[in-house]
């Protein structure tokens, strides 16, 4: 079966320098609302990736989130949202960028283009076969994701990616391929549109559900949040408010003195 690029296919809407505000909004908000039911269709995939990810962590693995252009930036996106969410090192999880940190911000010509530079930058990181990558690309096709699939496929690494059409070379490199099929984007090959709010929103899944089978929460809190800001102190001292029963002054005392809600709680449960 031939390859079709869904992805950039003609928009379902026309002439839209020639509609109002109002009618822009209104049709963009149309086609992101099939964006949910499209990452609902991948939930068996992601189960999947999540169930094989959880226990080579456990050994010490880590993920990395690999991708170019607005791909790469959602996963050094929700790389960086980690630690301080979970109280995770850094190194858990990492975002790679074709072109690296300078194509955050800017676009970097042809760093996407090679087909050896994803695999050199997983050997900067010492990959083993405990780690999990993870390729991120609307289209399917990114070379430097492609080839960094290929060469850790081949080295025994867990391999994985979110795409947005089906059948792809990327899918072909993958044990697990989580194919969102949303669509033509409402701007022709727009892929920061749709494709990018579906890879926003799985990444989100991934991430937290590993985070959550590994320990980090409990209940429903982020009881290893770092404590970064006077907000952050503010909602730890709340969640000790009410595991313990604590008044507020005392509670908050008794986090800022062991660092985190856990460790307070832990510390707790040691007296008892």
């Amino acid at each position: 079966m031939s390859f079709i690029k869904i992805t950039e296919q003609p928009s379902l809407y026309n002439d839209l320098e020639k509609k109002s505000v109002e009618e822009l909004l209104r049709d963009i908000n149309t086609e992101d609302q099939k964006v949910a039911l499209a990452v609902e269709q991948a939930i068996p995939q992601i189960t999947k990736l999540v169930e094989e990810i959880v226990p080579r962590m456990q050994r010490g693995g880590r993920i990395f989130y690999m991708g170019a252009g607005t791909s790469g930036r959602l996963g050094v996106l929700d790389a960086s949202e980690l630690p301080p969410t979970f109280g995770v090192p850094k190194s858990w999880v990492m975002g790679l960028i074709a072109g690296g940190d300078t194509a955050l911000r800017n676009a970097v010509e042809n760093a996407e283009d090679s087909k050896e530079d994803g695999w050199k930058d997983l050997l900067k990181q010492n990959i083993t076969a405990d780690d999990t990558v993870i390729g991120i690309a609307a289209s399917g096709t990114t070379p430097y994701v492609v080839g960094a699939l290929h060469t850790a496929r081949k080295n025994g690494v867990l391999t994985a990616c979110i795409t947005s059409n089906p059948d792809s070379p990327m899918a072909a490199e993958s044990d697990i391929a989580i194919e969102m099929v949303v669509g033509p984007e409402y701007v022709t090959g727009s892929s920061r549109m749709k494709s990018g709010t579906g890879q926003k929103m799985i990444l989100n899944m991934i991430s937290t559900a590993v985070m959550i089978q590994l320990g980090r929460v409990k209940g429903n809190k982020m009881v290893n949040m770092q404590l970064t800001n006077k907000k952050l102190v503010d909602r730890g001292t709340r969640m000790l408010v009410d595991l313990l029963g604590l008044e507020y002054d005392q509670a908050k005392e008794l986090l800022l003195l062991h660092g985190s809600v856990e460790k307070a709680l832990k510390s707790i449960s040691r007296q008892v």
